[in-house]
């Protein structure tokens, strides 16, 4: 059974940074994309970013985080990471990694089989 868990949330103040990790366990070497999602109280779950866990490691972002976060991979430990710089308020929610397994890349939660248990990102203005 595949199993992502994240660590690194917290509470921060605006203007600050703070790296999310998650780490997979029971996935091929390589063969999948990492995607971040989040979550903020009210809203639905919307993406954040993707990274591909082969090839030279292309990533993808919104437009609402691209200027200010970051995903880099450390394939030999099935892990990937989150770099938030200039957090603000509005990126305070629940953040999710998920591994989609594909070579092919997606934005779409529906597309992602296996996700973590979340973890509380939260910005003070």
């Amino acid at each position: 059974q595949v199993q992502l868990v994240e660590s690194g949330g917290g509470l921060v103040p605006a203007g600050a940074s703070l790296r999310l990790s998650c780490e997979a366990s029971r996935l091929t070497f390589g063969t999948y994309v990492m995607g971040w999602f989040r979550q903020a109280p009210g809203k639905e779950r919307e993406f954040v970013g993707f990274i591909m866990m082969w090839s030279g490691g292309v990533t993808y972002f919104a437009d609402s985080v691209k200027d200010r976060f970051t995903i880099s991979r450390d394939n030999g430990k099935n892990m990937v990471s989150l770099q938030m710089n200039n957090l603000k308020p509005e990126d305070t929610a629940v953040y999710y990694c998920a591994a989609r397994l594909s070579t092919s890349t997606s934005r779409l939660e529906s597309d992602y089989e296996y996700w973590g248990q979340g973890i509380q990102v939260t910005v003070s203005s």
